[in-house]
């Protein structure tokens, strides 16, 4: 063991650390990243979102009777009927309460940074995206007058994108199974959880996961980059199609005229 700036290293846990990075660049064709600057920016605002939420909220110390939950949580007839689709985003910024911040804040600086460091900023960024959205058009499509909050969604896409890229470099992913079969009981089995959210972002996430991994690389990089970007683009006009004419069609045929 060698002293470090904080506590202590092993310089052949470094070594080996490295040496995943690396082969996560060959495999993925992505850039190497050693400071995950976007999931310390998305904890971030997931911190200031909750404290904006304690500030506002009546009474003083309870963020899930804040005024801010209810003009900025995800509501599938508000986001589509009222054209707020800035809930779509907005509610993953947002919690019900302290566990469910420090829940979320953690899984997020677990994965996020393992994450973050085998893709590169961008596709990581896309990747949290793309979760939360696919969480809030489910729930728009299955429970549209449900009022929900949290960063679940997104949680779960990285959940099923760990796994599936975890996987592909041949790491162990039984814990990460273990985690996930966890949190999809308490998902059905709690009382007042989004199961819909936490679906739609683990299959967006595995779905993403395994775009990322198994894409082919036989033409070089920059041609996987372009069919790449081309494929989440793809899957972000699939979730807008599924908002604007799926949901309603659902909502008219299921619910009493």
């Amino acid at each position: 063991m060698v002293e470090a700036s904080v506590g202590f290293q092993c310089p052949e846990c470094v070594a080996e650390g490295n040496r995943r990075v690396r082969s996560a660049r060959t495999t993925f064709g992505g850039r190497i990243v050693q400071k995950p600057y976007v999931t310390w920016t998305i904890l971030a605002l997931m911190a200031v979102g909750f404290l904006a939420q304690l500030g506002t909220s009546d009474p003083v110390g309870q963020a899930g009777r804040s005024p801010l939950v209810v003009e900025f949580g995800m509501h599938g007839f508000a986001a589509i009927l009222q054209h707020e689709w800035y809930r779509l985003i907005t509610a993953a910024f947002l919690h019900g309460g302290v566990m469910h911040l420090l829940f979320n804040g953690y899984a997020m600086y677990l994965l996020g940074q393992q994450l973050e460091r085998w893709l590169g900023h961008g596709r990581f960024l896309a990747l949290w995206v793309a979760g939360a959205l696919a969480g809030s058009v489910t729930s728009a499509l299955f429970v549209p007058g449900q009022l929900s909050v949290g960063a679940s969604g997104a949680i779960f896409a990285l959940f099923g994108a760990v796994f599936v890229l975890g996987r592909r470099l041949r790491l162990d992913m039984r814990m990460i199974l273990v985690l996930l079969a966890l949190n999809l009981g308490i998902t059905f089995l709690v009382p007042g959880i989004s199961w819909t959210a936490h679906i739609g972002g683990l299959v967006a996430g595995l779905a993403l996961g395994a775009v990322f991994a198994y894409l082919p690389t036989r033409k070089g990089r920059e041609d996987r980059r372009t069919l790449t970007h081309g494929l989440l683009v793809a899957a972000f006009v699939a979730l807008l199609f599924v908002l604007l004419f799926l949901a309603p069609r659902l909502w008219f045929a299921v619910l009493p005229v």
